[in-house]
């Protein structure tokens, strides 16, 4: 069943709220359980992009929104690879904010990766070009709720909500 925001992930609670380094949220998938994420960074960049979300999305679902264990939450335990985005998930509701725990070092990889299809370079979540990719390798764009739908989608093996032309 596609949400009425035109994703699988179903819409939660809106929130107007800003999101900080450290926010834990929940996300429902359509079997009903639920994936969380966590907000690493609100001050990446993308070229002259700013304030832009640095984000981690976990693989081990829930059957509630209840926050996990921390140890569940680790960066060994990614769905995807960390991906950048704006507040809209969380104004259009498809994220929902359910616990604050400030980070630890053990909570963020050692170094972030995105690739830029256009450049062909390697950058990092600070809008520097690096040398070499390392850990997971992210896209460097701004991912919308539709396409981090479509990243979940497909590493869940759940068919992509078709888009409208």
């Amino acid at each position: 069943m596609v949400s009425e925001v035109g994703t699988n992930l179903r819409v939660l609670k809106p929130s107007r709220k800003r999101v900080k380094a450290g926010d834990l949220f929940a996300m429902q998938i359509p079997d009903g359980r639920f994936l969380f994420g966590r907000v690493i960074t609100t001050e990446a960049r993308i070229g002259p992009m700013e304030e832009v979300i640095l984000l981690y999305i976990y693989a081990k679902p829930s059957p509630s929104k209840e926050p996990p264990d921390r140890e569940v939450l680790s960066p060994d335990g990614l769905l995807v690879p960390p991906m950048l985005t704006n507040r809209l998930a969380w104004t259009r509701g498809v994220f929902e904010n359910v616990a604050h725990w400030p980070l630890t070092p053990r909570d963020v990889l050692p170094a972030h990766c995105f690739w830029d299809y256009l450049r062909q370079r390697y950058y990092s979540e600070k809008g520097e070009e690096l040398g070499e990719p390392s850990g997971p390798r992210g896209e460097y764009v701004l991912k919308s709720f539709r396409t981090i739908d479509d990243a979940i989608s497909d590493a869940l093996g759940i068919g992509r909500v078709p888009r409208e032309p």
